[in-house]
């Protein structure tokens, strides 16, 4: 098997400071005695052009230099490729994003020198992924955080405008948002369970950090099989507002108003007219009805060792 490692750097990552950090990265990465090829890249077609290269000279160890959309991209691109090995595939993370949520689960150092000591060690975890079925225009995407739609990923299309606010942004967003956004009428079937009603947002968890480090979802876990659904009827301005700290510490799942469920696979049927937004970690991905599915430990990811 190839020992170098392939390293995308996305430029745009964390307002720009992937590109201003890369040459300390690389002397650090020299000096940690890695074998390896890198690559800025320029959109995402640039970056599915890269990997499926880097995947043709049988490279199989990846590290992104950027934040949770990179990742993202970087996951999709290789589940799209249908490989025969993808067990044999490891991805290691530098850090350097505006939430850097995924991370937080791990506790992977944004120092980039710890990062750096974290990938060599070459400790991994098989993680579950998620995948989404979207039926607008039959597309597949993956994602390896969370997913959800509705509220949340209506909130991302507005925190996107509002990046250079750093983690706030997606609180910012939720605030701003609230008091416009009106909800849609969704169908949601899983396991023997029908809900039908006006939904403020449904939310798929694999781990446990979104939205610049909220915990929105009870009980998530990367590696059990099952996604982590927090269902949210309606709340007030007033409610969040009375419960930002529960956004940030969990308490917040554990409010009236949301409801939580375990399952492997679910529905959604849109039923209004009004577009409907989906997101999956963080990116918007598409609208309106879809089905997801959860694809147990399928990907390796390097991440320091915890001793039990």
């Amino acid at each position: 098997m190839n020992e170098n490692w392939f390293i995308i750097i996305n430029p745009t990552s964390g307002n720009g400071s992937a590109k201003k950090k890369w040459i300390p990265i690389y002397n650090e990465l020299k000096k940690q005695e890695f074998d390896f090829n890198f690559s800025f890249t320029q959109n995402k077609n640039h970056t599915i052009e890269l990997i499926k290269k880097a995947i043709n000279l049988n490279i199989t160890k990846f590290i992104c230099v950027g934040g949770d959309g990179t990742l993202h991209t970087l996951v999709n691109v290789i589940f799209s490729l249908n490989l025969p090995n993808i067990s044999d595939i490891k991805i290691g993370i530098i850090p350097i994003g505006t939430a850097n949520d995924w991370i937080k689960t791990y506790k992977i150092s944004k120092d980039y020198k710890k990062a750096i000591q974290i990938i060599k060690e070459k400790y991994t975890i098989k993680q579950d992924i998620g995948k989404l079925l979207i039926h607008e225009n039959n597309t597949i995407v993956y994602f390896y955080n969370l997913a959800g739609i509705g509220f949340d990923a209506y909130v991302v299309n507005k925190a996107h405008k509002l990046k250079n606010l750093g983690f706030l942004s997606y609180l910012a967003g939720a605030l701003v948002s609230l008091t416009s956004y009106k909800k849609s009428n969704l169908n949601i079937i899983f396991n023997e369970t029908k809900i039908k009603e006006k939904t403020l947002m449904l939310l798929i968890g694999l781990c446990k950090y979104s939205g610049g480090g909220m915990q929105l979802t009870k009980n998530p876990n990367p590696t059990d099989g099952l996604f982590d659904i927090s269902h949210i009827n309606k709340i007030s301005l007033l409610t969040l507002l009375g419960n930002i700290r529960g956004l940030f510490n969990g308490n917040i799942t554990n409010h009236k108003l949301v409801k939580n469920y375990k399952t492997s696979r679910l529905k959604i049927t849109v039923i209004d007219i009004q577009k409907t937004y989906i997101q999956a970690d963080g990116e918007l991905v598409g609208s309106g009805s879809f089905e997801a599915e959860i694809l147990p430990t399928a990907l390796h990811f390097i991440v320091p060792f915890i001793k039990a």
